[in-house]
């Protein structure tokens, strides 16, 4: 995972808080870089009939609104899933270490972003679902339950859009689950039963 800014050029950063459901970042021109410090980060894009789509979700030590640095207009939404602390970065007061942590960044993200991009194109909804509830275990939206399975604080909608589909095809993919033992769904939040099967059903 990609560190947090280190020496003089990591004072010269600005911290903010952000309340859970609050947008960050809205489409339009950009003049710095965030990183991540604490929470949970969605970056979503709406399609003309309003429909949001996950884009992605960045994790502490994660970076995005990586537009400041070749000057492009942003076309997403960067919204905070969690009570987030996140720096805004002036690009020019990036060192070589620092752009060297970038770099690393950029190509996992490129990566998960393929990844993402074969799911959507070649699974099934129910792989691409079981995939998204293991890539959020290890987030600000987990939490240990009491025989030590991940319970992640999430609704059927916010899984829809992740997984580009509808919150009523989700549900019953989320039922699904639950007939299987992988998972134990209950008022906004699924708790990872069997991660061993949801990985399986991840790879079908």
């Amino acid at each position: 995972m990609v560190t947090k800014l280190e020496g003089s050029q990591r004072r010269l950063a600005n911290s903010h808080t952000f309340e859970a459901r609050t947008v960050i970042l809205y489409p339009g021109t950009v003049s710095h870089l965030y990183q991540v410090r604490a929470g949970l980060v969605r970056i979503h894009t709406v399609d003309d009939e309003g429909n949001a789509l996950t884009l992605r979700y960045v994790k502490p030590g994660g970076y995005f609104g990586e537009e400041a640095l070749i000057g492009v207009k942003r076309r997403y939404f960067a919204e905070a899933v969690t009570s987030c602390e996140v720096e805004s970065i002036s690009p020019a007061t990036l060192g070589s270490e620092d752009l060297a942590l970038l770099n690393h960044h950029l190509a996992e993200a490129m990566e998960k972003l393929y990844r993402s991009m074969f799911r959507l194109s070649g699974k099934r909804l129910k792989s691409r679902v079981a995939a998204e509830l293991l890539d959020l275990q290890d987030s600000a939206l987990a939490t240990p339950g009491p025989n030590g399975e991940a319970i992640i604080r999430l609704t059927h909608d916010d899984l829809a859009a992740a997984v580009g589909s509808v919150r009523e095809t989700v549900t019953k993919i989320v039922g699904e689950l639950t007939r299987d033992e992988a998972i134990h769904s209950g008022y906004g939040k699924i708790a990872l039963s069997n991660t061993k099967l949801l990985q399986d059903i991840a790879d079908a």
